[in-house]
């Protein structure tokens, strides 16, 4: 059956959440997906744990902390791009005249900063407020050099009778650094509710894409 999660814990469960990694201590001598996540995940525990002593006090402090670890390593425009579909899409792009474009680029860059501020702020909250679990990660395949995209399997250990699942997909930049580019949580596919939320909201005001980047905070982040 799967199990419900409110999305600042899935938030927190699927962006590195903190744990034990005893399976993975060996170093990794080359950059993997694996890896990536790992690293991340040992960094934002510093974060976390330095954050209890003033994150009530300054919370944009603590956000800041842990934006600087997430930035290199999670694809946020690529993610709001995704998010945006077809408003998006390079088809899109090029069937717009060059003042069309130009605007489009801004909207991106515009939805990229929300996005980023408002996955950062909410899975900082929800990861305040979660305990240590046990977490196993699934082995690097062998052949992963050789691949652009691939999934890192977490199970996550809490209360719950079952662990919770969670598929990183990471793939690869233009210079080959791996990079998260969506979470899947339990079968459920963060990027496409995300996108279905802004396809809603364009078609709520009538494709007006600077209306749905203007309250996308209130309307999808904040649920």
């Amino acid at each position: 059956m799967t199990k419900l999660i409110p999305m600042g814990l899935a938030l927190a469960l699927s962006l590195f959440l903190p744990g034990a990694f005893a399976q993975e201590a060996a170093i990794v001598a080359e950059t993997t997906a694996h890896s990536v996540v790992r690293s991340a995940t040992m960094e934002v525990m510093e974060v976390v744990q330095e954050a209890h002593a003033y994150a009530d006090e300054d919370p944009e402090r603590y956000y800041q902390q842990v934006l600087a670890v997430l930035d290199p390593v999670v694809d946020f425009r690529g993610f709001a791009r995704s998010v945006m579909g077809p408003y998006a899409s390079s088809e899109r792009y090029r069937s717009l005249d060059e003042s069309g474009r130009a605007q489009l680029r801004i909207q991106l860059d515009m939805f990229t900063d929300v996005m980023r501020t408002g996955l950062v702020r909410t899975y900082s909250k929800g990861l305040l407020a979660f305990g240590g679990s046990r977490i196993e990660v699934s082995e690097t395949s062998p052949d992963e050099a050789e691949q652009s995209r691939v999934s890192v399997q977490q199970l996550i250990y809490s209360d719950a009778t079952e662990p919770y699942m969670v598929l990183y997909q990471m793939g690869r930049d233009k210079q080959g650094e791996w990079k998260l580019r969506n979470m899947i949580i339990e079968s459920v596919n963060l990027g496409e509710i995300y996108r279905s939320q802004f396809e809603a909201a364009a078609r709520k005001h009538d494709g007006n894409l600077d209306l749905v980047i203007a309250g996308w905070s209130t309307e999808a982040l904040e649920t």
